[in-house]
């Protein structure tokens, strides 16, 4: 079997990383090649070890085409790079994507604005005859448009990796399955801890920049942050250690937290993680006992290592995996849009952590059975 993964966002987020990784030890065996625009990121973290890696840059369009002349004559005369860049992407897709089965791997791209760019990309590879897949999806219901609708019923499979989703797309394409996000398979490496860290037992916590921007009272989301980490430090025995999942340039985890770490740092018991790769990073947080984190796969590192987790979270893919897990996303997911007040989190936290022997003891007992499920996402593409 001829994989084609595609709308993959970079390995500098490592949620990205992840799902290609697992992607590729789900699929052991079979010929997969990732079309990625950040290659460099993609070398840096070793993904060419688990696939081949195209540069777009080696594939060059026909510029004596009609659709290249229109294309450039939409830069020439009207500014619009989108146009070139688009074509561009479409040659690239109908070169590689022969003979393969297309997996959309970018997980919530149908969420963010550049939605079209994908839905164009699938109804090119259906004109070429390629098999495509919608792989560990999430998408807001209520996003979804009269267009948007008519596209997600083309795709010849959808996995849906939580069940808000799943029921969404369910009625639009009967073939959508609901299985987990393919990152719960991902292993461990050997982490980089911070010198004078401990190897176990600390308070893990992430924030992103992309939570900020979702607040709705200015700099509430630090400040709820810094107050939780007061809490701990004060009347907890534990160390925190602060762990950046996207280090990408403007949306880099590494900021916000480099600002608490330095508010903290004289305590001694704060630390900050060094950016690495997914899986030391997932060996980093199995060692959590509690893990307070904004970014979806570092939150799945968190669950799928047993680790009891509390989300600052913003999307339907958030609250959908809770619910999965939990049967309530009530109390284990905190919308950052309902931050109000310093203390929100803090109060959060306080009600999940006194239960955390009894949440480390269900995710202990029903992760094997739930991470089993993605079984059936291999066996869906095998049948396509």
């Amino acid at each position: 079997m001829r994989l084609f993964l595609y709308a993959h966002g970079g390995s500098s987020n490592h949620g990205c990383e992840a799902i290609v990784r697992t992607t590729a030890s789900i699929f052991d065996g079979s010929d997969i090649e990732l079309y990625s625009y950040r290659i460099s990121d993609d070398y840096a973290y070793g993904l060419d070890a688990v696939c081949q890696i195209t540069d777009p840059k080696t594939v060059r369009p026909n510029k004596t085409s009609l659709a290249f002349l229109r294309a450039y004559l939409a830069l020439k005369l009207k500014g619009d790079h989108l146009a070139l860049d688009l074509h561009h992407e479409r040659c690239v897709l109908s070169q590689r994507s022969k003979n393969s089965i297309a997996l959309s791997v970018g997980g919530d791209n149908y969420c963010c604005s550049s939605a079209g760019k994908y839905m164009d990309h699938r109804a090119l590879l259906e004109r070429l005859g390629v098999k495509t897949v919608l792989w560990g999806c999430s998408v807001e219901p209520d996003m979804i448009d009269r267009e948007m609708r008519k596209d997600l019923s083309r795709y010849d499979l959808i996995t849906a990796r939580e069940s808000i989703t799943y029921e969404a797309l369910k009625r639009l394409n009967p073939n959508t399955i609901l299985v987990p996000d393919p990152a719960f398979t991902l292993s461990c490496g050997r982490g980089r801890r911070p010198d004078g860290s401990g190897m176990r037992g600390y308070i893990g916590i992430n924030v992103s920049p992309l939570v900020q921007e979702l607040e709705q009272s200015n700099n509430i989301t630090i400040e709820n942050y810094r107050s939780l980490i007061s809490h701990i430090l004060d009347q907890t025995d534990r160390d925190v250690m602060l762990i950046p999942h996207v280090v990408w340039e403007g949306n880099d985890d590494r900021i916000p937290l480099g600002r608490l770490y330095e508010e903290f740092k004289d305590t001694g018991r704060i630390f900050l993680v060094e950016d690495q790769n997914c899986m030391q990073l997932k060996d980093i947080i199995s060692g959590c006992e509690f893990f307070v984190g904004a970014r979806t796969h570092a939150t799945i590192a968190a669950y799928s290592t047993c680790v009891p987790t509390l989300v600052v979270g913003y999307s339907v893919k958030a609250r959908g995996i809770a619910r999965d897990l939990f049967g309530s996303e009530e109390g284990y997911v905190l919308p950052v849009q309902q931050l109000k007040e310093k203390e929100d989190l803090t109060n959060a936290f306080k009600s999940l952590y006194s239960r955390k022997d009894e949440i480390r003891k269900h995710l202990t007992d029903m992760m094997p059975g739930y991470i089993r499920g993605i079984d059936a996402a291999r066996e869906a593409v095998q049948k396509l």
